[in-house]
C-alpha cells in the first residue's frame, strides 16, 4: 500500500507541475515532405510488390476482417480463430478477439504510407478505398474503433479499445499530412475527441483492467504516438496534456506489462523484463510525458528508462524480444530480437530525437535500420524473420537449435505472414521504411534544415514561404559520399545541417563548413541549381559488446562471416510467396586473433582469424551484416 500512495504523491506533483512545456530540439516534417530515392526507393517497391503490398491476399481473413465496422465486438464475441498454434506465449484467449486490428491497421499503415512516398498509381487507389470506408464506419458520437456500444469504454478486463485506435489512426494520420484532406482530419479530431470525452481527465482511468493479464490494455498507452502528432499539427496543448494523464493513469495502475512504470523505473533494482515490444514502444508514451511538462521528475524518468534498454540491444541494434526481455542483458548468440521489437524502438528513438536532439540517438536508428532490421530480411526473396539473432547459425525454426521444452519454437524462419505465430512482424516491417525516410530530415527553425538520419532521400519544403527541393544522391550506407543536388528558384539563403557520424576520421569537401557539435553546419546564398559533396573517410573498427566479443564495422555496417545454408521450402501460400528455412552446411566458428589487422576493399573485410575445428589461422571474408542470412558476426 505504501508504494502506490508514494507512486500516487509523485503523480500528483506531476500533474502540479504542468504549467509549462520543455522546449523541443527539432520540428518534424508533415508526413511526405521526405521521400525515399536511390536504393531505399527501389527496396520500398520491391517490399510493396511483395509481401508489403500482398499480404491481405496472403493472409485476407485476418486483413478484410469487419472488426471495425459490421464486426465490432460485443459482450457475446468469442475469440476468432487467426490460424495460428497457441503454443503458451498468448496468456488466455481474450486478446485473440482484438489481434485482427492491430494486423490489418499495422499493415495498413505501412502500405499507405509506402504507396503514398512511392506514388505507386495502384496502391493508391486501394488506399483511398480503404480511407473512405474507415470514414463510412464513424458513428454520429464520431466512435471509430472495434467495439460495439454494449462494450465500449466500459471494461474491466483485457482489452484492445485504445490500441486499435492507436493502430488505425497513426496511419489516417499520415494520410492527412501527406493528402491535407480537411474531410478526413475532421474526422480524425472527432474521433479523438470521443475518446477524450469518454475518458476525461481526473475522472476515468482508462488502463484499470483488473489484475490480470492485459497486454491490449498496455498496448493502448501509444495512443500518445497519436496524440503527440496532433500536437505537431495543430499546437494544441490539450493532446500532449491528455497524452500524460493516459501515461500516469498507466503507472497508478496494474499492468503485465510494467516496466515503462514509474515506480520500476525509479526503483534501482528493477530490471526490464516485459514483453519486448511493450518495453520499447512505452518509451514513447513516457517521451511524451516528459515533454508535455517540465517536470524534473519525468525527465530524470526518461534517461533512467533510456540507459536501461541500451543494455538490451546487440551491437547490431537487435533488440531483445524473444518474447519477453526476463531481465537479460543482450549478446551475441542467445538475444533474439522480434521484427516488431526492431519498428518499436527505431519509433521510440526516433521520437526521442526529435525532442532532445542528441545525436547518439540519431546513430542509434541508423545502426537497427542498416543493419539488424536489413539483417533479418531475406536478401533472395520477400519475406523476413520474425526473430532473428546476430550470430545466426541456423533458421530452422529454433534459436540456434536450442529445444525451448515448454513450447514449439517456429519463430526463427523466414515467411512472407507468419502466420503460424501471429500476423505482427510483417505489418511492421511494412512500417519500418517509412517511419526512417519520415524522421531522416527535421527543422531546427524556419531557416535551418537538419539531416538527421543519412541515406538517399529527396526533401521538398519551403524556406520563407519559398520552395526548395535537396535530393542526397547516395549509396549511404555501402559508401560514404553524398552529393546534395539543391533546387531553390528563388536563390534564398538557408542553413543545412548535416550529422557528422562519430566514426568518421575525416571531412572531405570543397565547402565552407562549421562544426556545431556533431553537426556541420553549412549556410549561406544558394543557387537555383547547387549541390553540396561530401565524403567521409573512416576505418575498420573493432567493438565489443558485454562478453567481450567482438564485431567488425567500417563507417554505419556490421560485417559478417556468411555461412553457407540449404535452403529449405515450407509453406506455400501462393505463387512466388512460400516460408523458407535454412539448414547449414558447416558448422565452423572462428575465433578472433588480437592485434589482427583487417584490410578494408569493395566493401568487404577481410581478416584472419582461427577455424575452431582445425586450430588453423585462415583469412576470412566479412560482408555487410544486411547481406546475410546465415552468418558469424562476433569473434571470441
Amino acid at each position: 500500500m505504501k508504494k502506490y500512495i508514494l507512486l500516487i504523491a509523485l503523480a500528483a506533483s506531476i500533474q502540479l507541475s504542468a504549467q509549462n512545456k520543455p522546449v523541443e530540439k527539432y520540428k518534424s516534417f508533415p508526413f511526405g515532405t521526405v521521400k525515399p530515392s536511390g536504393w531505399i526507393q527501389t527496396q520500398m517497391q520491391y517490399d510493396v510488390n511483395g509481401f508489403v503490398g500482398k499480404l491481405d491476399k496472403l493472409v485476407p481473413d485476418l486483413i478484410n476482417d469487419p472488426i471495425y465496422s459490421s464486426g465490432r465486438l460485443h459482450k457475446n464475441s468469442v475469440s476468432k480463430d487467426l490460424g495460428n498454434l497457441k503454443d503458451g506465449d498468448a496468456e488466455g484467449s481474450e486478446q485473440y478477439k482484438w489481434w485482427n486490428s492491430e494486423t490489418q491497421s499495422n499493415w495498413w499503415d505501412g502500405y499507405i504510407r509506402n504507396v503514398l512516398l512511392l506514388n505507386d498509381k495502384e496502391g493508391l487507389k486501394k488506399v483511398q478505398k480503404h480511407i473512405t470506408e474507415v470514414i463510412k464506419s464513424q458513428d454520429e458520437d464520431g466512435y471509430i474503433g472495434i467495439y460495439a456500444k454494449d462494450l465500449r469504454y466500459n471494461f474491466k478486463s483485457e482489452n484492445g479499445e485504445l490500441w486499435a485506435k492507436t493502430t488505425m489512426y497513426r496511419g489516417l494520420l499520415a494520410y492527412y499530412e501527406f493528402s491535407q484532406d480537411k474531410k478526413l482530419f475532421e474526422v480524425i479530431e472527432k474521433a479523438i475527441n470521443n475518446v477524450m470525452v469518454n475518458y476525461p481527465i481526473g475522472k476515468s482511468s482508462p488502463f484499470y483492467s483488473g489484475e490480470n493479464f492485459n497486454a491490449g490494455v498496455s498496448h493502448g498507452l501509444t495512443f500518445t504516438d497519436v496524440l503527440d502528432k496532433m500536437y505537431q499539427i495543430t499546437g494544441d496543448k490539450k493532446y500532449v496534456e491528455y497524452a500524460r494523464f493516459l501515461y500516469l493513469d498507466f503507472c497508478k495502475t496494474y499492468q503485465s506489462e510494467k516496466d515503462a512504470q514509474l515506480e520500476n523505473i525509479f526503483n534501482p533494482d528493477y530490471k526490464l523484463q516485459s514483453h519486448g515490444v511493450h518495453t520499447f514502444e512505452h518509451l514513447r508514451p513516457l517521451t511524451v510525458a516528459a515533454y508535455a511538462t517540465d517536470n524534473a521528475e519525468l525527465q530524470k524518468a526518461l534517461d533512467i528508462y533510456t540507459q536501461r534498454i541500451e543494455k538490451t540491444t546487440t551491437l547490431t541494434g537487435g533488440a531483445i524480444g524473444d518474447e519477453w526481455i526476463a531481465q537479460r542483458t543482450a549478446d551475441a548468440t542467445n538475444t533474439g530480437y522480434e521484427y516488431c521489437s526492431l519498428q518499436e524502438l527505431l519509433n521510440s528513438y526516433s521520437m526521442l530525437f526529435q525532442k532532445q536532439g542528441k545525436s547518439k540517438t540519431a546513430e542509434a536508428i541508423e545502426t537497427i535500420f542498416y543493419n539488424a532490421a536489413q539483417g533479418a530480411r531475406n536478401p533472395n526473396h520477400s519475406c523476413i524473420a520474425y526473430l532473428k539473432t546476430d550470430n545466426s547459425y541456423e533458421m530452422e525454426g529454433t534459436k540456434n537449435g536450442e529445444i525451448e521444452p515448454d513450447r514449439k519454437q517456429i519463430r526463427y524462419k523466414y515467411s512472407p505472414a507468419h502466420q503460424e505465430v501471429a500476423v505482427c512482424c510483417n505489418p511492421n516491417a511494412g512500417r519500418i521504411t517509412p517511419y526512417f525516410i519520415e524522421n531522416s530530415w527535421l527543422l531546427e527553425n524556419e531557416t535551418t534544415l537538419v539531416n538527421a538520419l543519412l541515406g538517399p532521400t529527396k526533401l521538398e519544403t519551403k524556406v520563407k514561404n519559398k520552395p526548395i527541393a535537396i535530393e542526397v544522391v547516395t549509396e549511404y550506407p555501402y559508401e560514404n559520399k553524398f552529393n546534395y543536388l539543391i533546387t531553390n528558384s528563388n536563390q534564398a539563403s538557408f542553413t543545412i545541417k548535416i550529422r557528422k557520424p562519430s566514426w568518421v576520421t575525416e571531412i572531405v569537401t570543397t565547402e565552407n563548413y562549421k562544426i556545431e557539435g556533431d553537426f556541420i553546419t553549412v549556410a549561406r546564398k544558394f543557387s537555383k541549381s547547387d549541390k553540396i559533396q561530401i565524403e567521409f573517410k573512416t576505418e575498420v573498427r573493432i567493438k565489443q559488446d558485454a562478453n567481450q566479443e567482438n564485431y567488425f564495422t567500417y563507417g554505419a555496417l556490421f560485417y559478417a562471416k556468411a555461412i553457407e545454408a540449404e535452403e529449405l521450402i515450407g509453406r506455400n501460400y501462393f505463387e512466388g510467396f512460400d516460408d523458407f528455412s535454412y539448414k547449414p552446411k558447416n558448422n565452423i566458428r572462428y575465433q578472433y586473433i588480437e592485434n589482427n589487422k583487417a584490410a578494408f576493399e569493395n566493401n568487404q573485410i577481410k581478416v584472419n582469424a582461427k577455424n575452431s575445428n582445425t586450430n588453423e589461422v585462415e583469412e576470412i571474408t566479412l560482408i555487410p551484416f544486411g547481406k546475410t542470412i546465415l552468418r558469424q558476426v562476433s569473434f571470441k
